[in-house]
């Protein structure tokens, strides 16, 4: 009972992701809107602080506050 009721969350995880990609548009991206103005492209490690230094920064602060302030531990 169990396979077969993951090979139907499989089915349909996979066709939902399937018919998502199929209609969606694309994003037309080098055609340029009036009023547009871009500016300068990220670094390798501005990119990289941005987006895998500050999650995990965040995380850790999160984490870490939720341990400190956590109330439920009984204390000895």
């Amino acid at each position: 009972m169990d396979k077969k009721n993951t090979l139907r969350a499989g089915a349909v995880a996979a066709g939902t992701t399937l018919m998502m990609l199929l209609m969606s548009a694309p994003a037309l991206a080098l055609t340029r809107d009036d009023g547009d103005d871009p500016g300068k492209g990220l670094s390798v490690i501005n990119t990289i602080g941005l987006y895998v230094v500050t999650p995990i920064a965040l995380f850790a602060i999160i984490a870490g506050l939720v341990i400190v302030l956590d109330k439920s531990r009984k204390k000895a």
